[in-house]
């Protein structure tokens, strides 16, 4: 178990990046979700022991990785969302090189074998002996992954790992990371609302530094069963929709411009229907409302009530 309790950060300025976040994270994959600048990054390098916090307390199985960040740097595979390679060397030796600068012990083995599998494990044996600046964004990000789990880590942080990527690597590392996520904590960082529904059987919000939810997708969707609806509307009016609509989605379709929205009260507005609800729809209502929506039923005198769902369990 990952426990985050009160967690701030202050940077100078003063700009507060994290304001109090408390969370915990199970065994398994967890995702991480929220917009650019939310202080997804600074919590990751936190938890990994790589920034000092300003106040607050995280422990990897009860023991407070804060007070001494050594503990945690021993059963610790991390993964940043920049990761430098040196484009010149093999990927055999640029991870043989990662693994020395981890102090990683081959236990037994040469520290050849030991490369060879890890690359085997990510499914790079056969670009082994190829530069890595032949490699493709997956294949480099596969490699970043080939470093992280060598030592049978406890801990897998993973920031922003499928930014960038094509569908078809994206599969690729989707699986990988399922892998992985098998009898240890695998945190996995992202603005990307598909990679937590395809990977994380639980998830939390993070915007402007504060936790706003946690839960599981199939929670997140029935928050807004009955309450999504979609419509073709010209792209000249969509400004004026969003000033008067909560617009989830605005996406073209076989030409078309639709336009998703988000309406409480679950009546559709004129020329909109209803439609199933995604993850991105969720996220975007969790966005803007955290843990509880509003919705609008009539009562016995016909005028409209506003009555919050508790769909969401915060935690924190």
């Amino acid at each position: 178990m990952l426990e985050i309790r009160d967690l701030v950060k202050v940077y100078p300025g003063p700009v507060t990046a994290l304001q109090g976040v408390n969370l915990e994270v199970p065994e398994g994959m967890f995702g991480l979700l929220g917009p650019n600048g939310a202080g997804k990054s600074t919590f990751m390098r936190i938890v990994a022991g790589l920034l000092e916090a300003t106040s607050g307390q995280v422990l990897l199985d009860g023991e407070d990785i804060l007070a001494d960040p050594r503990k945690v740097w021993k059963r610790l595979g991390y993964l940043p969302q920049e990761f430098g390679f040196y484009p010149h060397m093999t990927g055999e030796k640029m991870l043989a090189h990662l693994l020395r600068l981890k102090g990683v012990q081959a236990s037994g083995r040469t520290l050849r074998q030991l490369c060879g599998e890890l690359l085997e494990r990510v499914n790079l044996a056969h670009a082994a002996g190829r530069k890595v600046k032949g490699y493709s964004g997956g294949m480099r990000q596969r490699l970043g992954i080939a470093q992280a789990i060598a030592g049978n880590p406890r801990l897998i942080i993973v920031d922003e790992p499928t930014a960038g990527l094509d569908p078809e690597e994206r599969q690729r590392f989707y699986h990988l990371l399922a892998e992985l996520a098998q009898n240890r904590i695998v945190v996995l960082s992202t603005h990307i609302v598909e990679d937590v529904g395809v990977l994380c059987p639980r998830f939390a919000v993070i915007r402007q530094g504060k936790l706003v939810a946690s839960s599981r997708p199939s929670e997140a969707l029935a928050m807004v069963e009955g309450r999504v609806f979609e419509g073709s509307v010209d792209p000249s009016e969509v400004a004026e929709l969003k000033r008067r609509r909560q617009v989830t989605q605005s996406i073209l379709s076989e030409g078309r411009h639709r336009v998703r929205i988000f309406e409480p009260s679950g009546e559709a507005p004129l020329g909109f229907e209803e439609a199933t609800p995604s993850l991105e729809d969720a996220y975007f209502v969790l966005m803007r409302h955290g843990g509880e929506v509003q919705t609008s039923r009539p009562d016995e005198g016909g005028e409209t009530l506003a009555e919050p769902i508790h769909t969401m369990r915060k935690e924190g």
